[in-house]
């Protein structure tokens, strides 16, 4: 009896240490715009709209709402580029290639998204065959995801259990003549929920409560 007892015990804790694993959530990774937002909460928006058409300095320092970050480059030329069609103002790099940096986010920021893609060396939308975005938080955790054929209205978003550290973008080096290009950037705080267990840790865990409390009974009975 003590041995079956001791056994049900360890398929307990087996369990909760089962549950409590798939509850880490980490970093996740959004491909839709509708989606990231209802997984977010407080979002605020960077439109780029009141950028120059013209080289900017760096690092550039944003507010979005509530929000504050950074944004620089990682490449061959340390400025960035304000660019666009009409009223709609974009956010590139100022050389092909290069990357959009983007860190010293506000502590409360959990997510981060926005439409990632391509320009030219004009300003003007232009196709490419993919880029890589890779986020960080301040756990040193890093989610890195390729999208590929980027266009205007690729919407990529991150979210992190814990606050965001940096966000890099950029065009894939075989994309000759493409600029790494943002529009509307999405800072977010997340509404935190830890992540649903998988029902096979729940069936274990009951299971594994309901005979021990089987064996309990029948000890009292006796």
């Amino acid at each position: 009896m003590q041995t079956a007892i001791s056994q049900l015990k360890a398929l307990i804790l087996t369990a909760l240490l089962f549950v409590a694993g798939t509850a880490q959530a980490g970093i996740t990774v959004y491909t839709s715009q509708a989606a990231y937002l209802a997984a977010v909460s407080a979002t605020a928006v960077d439109t780029y709209d009141n950028l120059p058409v013209d080289t900017i300095n760096t690092p550039l320092n944003r507010t979005a709402g509530a929000y504050s970050y950074t944004v620089t480059t990682s490449g061959l030329s340390p400025q960035l580029y304000g660019a666009g069609n009409g009223d709609d103002h974009w956010l590139g790099t100022n050389a092909p290639g290069d990357s959009l940096v983007f860190s010293n986010f506000s502590s409360s920021v959990r997510g981060v998204g926005g439409f990632f893609f391509g320009s030219d060396v004009f300003g003007d939308y232009t196709s490419s065959t993919s880029s890589t975005l890779s986020a960080t938080n301040i756990l040193g955790e890093v989610l890195t995801y390729q999208l590929l054929l980027p266009t205007q209205y690729s919407f990529i978003g991150f979210i992190s259990s814990d606050a965001l550290a940096s966000l890099r973008f950029k065009s894939s080096e075989a994309d000759n003549g493409v600029w790494a290009t943002v529009n509307d950037l999405h800072l977010s705080a997340a509404a935190v929920i830890p992540a649903v267990p998988e029902p096979s840790g729940y069936a274990m865990l009951l299971a594994g409560m309901g005979l021990l409390g089987l064996i309990a009974g029948r000890r009292r009975q006796r």
